[in-house]
């Protein structure tokens, strides 16, 4: 028995993606997106870490803040990056799913 995902009576959402691309499209965008927000909150609470550690004279908590920092924005560029090889490539090969993948149609 083969079940057509397409039907909107089975999975509704499915309906709006016309092929593997386009899910993965979605998935890439939001992933990095909650990337970014992670990163966010990361820095905010490294930074404040930080002030904290500093203004207490407890090094412990500083150096665990300047990695929280460091952690964050090396998470960040990791990611960013990855997308920017992906568009690379994309762009060099010529390949449409990839170039639907990073936006780039």
């Amino acid at each position: 028995m083969a079940v057509n995902i397409g039907d909107p009576t089975i999975f509704a959402p499915a309906a709006t993606f016309s092929d593997f691309g386009s899910i993965v499209t979605v998935i890439v965008k939001n992933a990095v997106i909650l990337a970014g927000i992670i990163s966010f909150i990361l820095l905010i609470l490294g930074g404040f870490g930080v002030i904290v550690g500093a203004g207490s004279g407890d090094t412990k908590q500083l150096e665990q803040s300047k990695k929280a920092v460091t952690g964050a924005v090396v998470g960040l560029l990791v990611v960013v990056l990855s997308v920017l090889i992906v568009q690379v490539i994309a762009t060099i090969t010529g390949l449409p799913m990839l170039k639907q993948i990073v936006g780039l149609k």
